[in-house]
C-alpha cells in the first residue's frame, strides 16, 4: 500500500523513454534461467456479466538487457530516481529491469548499500475509470521486497482509493486490498475486504492475478478462482496501473538479500 510515495512523484516521475541509460550489473547471469512463458490472451474476456475490451497487452517478446528496456519498450512508464513506499529502496529502473527468457525481469538487491526497487507502468498512464488487469507472474523468495500490482489514482491523490492485488512480500502468498475513497485518516487508509484473505499459493511458480474494478464491485481472482470482493472499496475516479517491486514495509532489508520478480505477461481491459 502506497502512503508517501505520492508528493515524491510531483517531482520525479518519467516517461520510459526519457530515463537515462546508466551503467548496470550485467542481467543475463542474474535473472533466473528456467521460465516457462506462454502467451497473452487476446481479444475481449465476458466476465460477471460485463463485455471487458482489451486496451493493452505485452508478452515481453523482444529481449531487453539493463538500462535498454526504456528504448525497448518505450511505450511504458517508470517511476526514477527517488525513494520507495518505505523509505528504505531507491527506485533505479536501469538497475533493475530486463527483458529476458521471454519475461520481465525485476533483479531486487542491494548496490553499493543502496536497496534497489522498481515500478513500472505498463500502459504509460493511461486513466482507466474501470478496468481488468490480469498478469502472469512468479518471483522469487527474498527477505525485505515485496511486489504489487496496483490501480493508483491518477491525480495521485491518494484519498481517492488505491487497489493491491496481487501484493507480498517475494515468495509468500498474496492478500488482496482496496482503500475505501475518502477514508483518509492520520495518513492512512481503511480498507476492503476487512478480514485478510490470502491466495492458495505462493508466488514461487507462475500465476494468474486478476483484478476486476466495476463500477460497483472490486473482485479479485486467482487462477481464475475468486478469492474476494468488495462493494465498500470501489474507486470512482480515474486510475492508472502500476507494476511495483519495492522493500518491504515490515523491517530493514538484509544487505545480501538479491531476488528476482518474473512478469511473463500483462492484459489490460475497460
Amino acid at each position: 500500500m502506497q502512503s508517501s510515495i505520492v508528493a515524491a512523484l510531483t517531482v520525479a516521475v518519467l516517461a520510459v523513454g526519457a530515463v537515462a541509460d546508466v551503467s548496470a550489473p550485467p542481467s543475463a547471469s542474474a535473472a533466473p534461467t528456467s521460465i516457462t512463458t506462454t502467451s497473452a490472451p487476446k481479444g475481449t474476456v465476458v466476465s460477471n456479466g460485463r463485455t471487458w475490451k482489451q486496451t493493452y497487452r505485452q508478452d515481453f517478446a523482444t529481449a531487453a538487457p539493463a538500462g535498454k528496456v526504456a528504448a525497448k519498450y518505450p511505450g511504458m512508464g517508470l517511476y526514477d530516481g527517488f525513494s520507495d513506499t518505505s523509505g528504505q529502496g531507491r527506485y533505479t529502473p536501469s538497475k533493475v529491469l530486463s527483458v529476458q527468457n521471454g519475461a520481465l525481469d525485476f533483479w531486487l538487491r542491494s548496490d553499493r548499500g543502496q536497496p534497489l526497487a522498481a515500478a513500472v507502468m505498463p500502459d504509460g498512464y493511461a486513466p482507466h475509470r474501470t478496468g481488468r488487469v490480469s498478469i502472469r507472474y512468479k518471483t522469487t523468495k527474498t527477505p525485505g521486497y515485496k511486489f504489487v500490482v496496483i490501480l493508483w489514482p491518477s491525480s495521485d491523490r491518494w484519498n481517492e482509493g488505491e487497489i493491491d492485488w496481487p501484493e507480498a512480500a517475494l515468495g509468500a502468498k498474496p492478500r488482496p486490498a482496496s482503500a475505501v475513497p475518502g477514508s483518509l485518516r492520520n495518513g492512512a487508509m481503511t480498507f476492503q475486504p476487512e478480514r485478510e484473505t490470502f491466495a492458495a499459493t505462493d508466488t514461487s511458480s507462475y500465476h494468474v492475478a486478476t483484478t476486476e474494478w466495476d463500477s460497483k464491485v472490486v473482485r479479485f481472482f486467482w487462477d481464475g478462482k475468486l478469492v474476494a470482493s468488495t462493494t465498500k472499496a470501489v474507486p470512482t475516479k480515474p486510475m492508472r496501473v502500476t507494476l511495483q517491486a519495492e522493500t518491504d514495509t515490515g523491517g530493514r532489508v538484509p544487505a545480501g538479500a538479491s531476488g528476482h520478480v518474473s512478469v511473463d505477461w500483462i492484459a489490460i481491459y475497460d
